[in-house]
């Protein structure tokens, strides 16, 4: 349903999404980033935030379930973006950074876990990891796509599974697209 979303819309959410000023999370997440850091953006759309982390210097990887999503990915940043899901996640311990900026609200509740300690995993110790979801408690379907929402609660119960894993920060924001008015609540955590 939501991989036919996409597959369907490309061009539209890449049109919508790729000129977004996602300037103040990346300050965020990079202030916990060396110098040449290897990051992953692991659900890239529209490969924007691959784009920019790239520009900053650091070693990017970027993946994405739709065939649509990652050519125009690939396209706009140069890069080999992968075509896979966050079930296909096999990575130990490879990154320095991971993004996972509105991606992860896709993934169903009741496979959230597993994908969480899939991405643990591909996390260096002493890594940084970015997490954003649109605000609120339970799934949902809107036009054809499918929300996990989460607040700050469910987040926490979410992360306190993690053993290794530890919240430096939750916040909320605000949608940065003209003409949306969502709440995102976001989380940078990282890997003990």
């Amino acid at each position: 349903m939501t991989l036919k979303y996409y597959q369907d819309n490309a061009q539209t959410f890449f049109d919508g999404t790729v000129n977004v000023d996602m300037s103040s999370l990346y300050e965020t997440f990079t202030r916990h980033l060396a110098s040449g850091a290897r990051v992953l953006d692991a659900g890239c759309g529209s490969g924007r935030d691959a784009k920019a982390f790239k520009e900053m210097g650091y070693q990017v990887e970027a993946f994405d379930a739709s065939s649509a999503m990652v050519e125009l990915a690939r396209e706009h940043t140069g890069l080999p973006v992968q075509l896979m899901s966050f079930a296909d996640v096999n990575w130990k311990e490879e990154f320095d950074g991971i993004w996972c900026c509105a991606s992860l609200l896709h993934v169903p509740a009741e496979e959230l876990p597993g994908v969480m300690r899939k991405l643990a995993d591909a996390l260096k110790p002493g890594g940084v990891w970015y997490v954003s979801f649109k605000y609120g408690d339970g799934e949902r379907e809107v036009d054809g796509r499918r929300f996990t929402d989460m607040d700050e609660v469910g987040l926490r119960a979410l992360i306190r599974e993690r053993k290794k894993i530890e919240i430096f920060e939750l916040w909320t924001t605000k949608d940065k697209r003209p003409h949306r008015e969502e709440v995102w609540v976001n989380g940078l955590l990282g890997r003990r």
